[in-house]
């Protein structure tokens, strides 16, 4: 099973942005215990950071046939980005939206997601559980697709 965890804007000053709504846990940090999870459950799964929305949009698109599922955190590309949400969409790769901090408890604007629709699911809030939730949620899915085909 392949992983693909993609970082949006902004993603890379983890540690330095806001640290009493983000922490001060890094980009980095944060990539390190998605390896070391990813061993303990078995999978693989490659980083992506990128602050460019045409980047984020091509490396979903290189995605498709090689990747299980993506977990994404586009940042604010969240609330903005149809591309993002076309490229998801397009690729067909089941796809789990998470987000550090709960966005239905932060500015208005937050509150709307073009990503949401076009993936299995949403998790936000947990702070960095997060995205070993969506990664979680993500596997069962994929497994619960895989033994319904059977």
């Amino acid at each position: 099973m392949k992983i693909l965890v993609i970082n949006g804007v902004n993603m890379n000053m983890l540690g330095l942005r806001e640290p009493e709504k983000y922490g001060s846990m890094t980009l980095q940090d944060l990539e390190k215990n998605l390896y070391a999870y990813s061993f303990e459950l078995g999978i693989d799964i490659e980083t992506f950071q990128s602050n460019f929305e045409g980047e984020i949009v091509e490396k979903i698109h290189s995605a498709k046939n090689i990747f299980d599922g993506i977990v994404i955190n586009a940042g604010a590309y969240t609330h903005t980005s149809i591309a993002i949400r076309d490229a998801i969409s397009a690729v067909e790769i089941p796809t789990v939206e998470v987000h550090i901090t709960n966005i239905y408890k932060r500015e208005e604007f937050r509150h709307k997601s073009y990503i949401a629709p076009v993936c299995i699911g949403q998790i936000s809030g947990f702070e960095y559980e997060s995205y070993k939730l969506g990664i979680e949620g993500l596997l069962q899915y994929i497994k619960n697709l895989h033994s319904s085909k059977e």
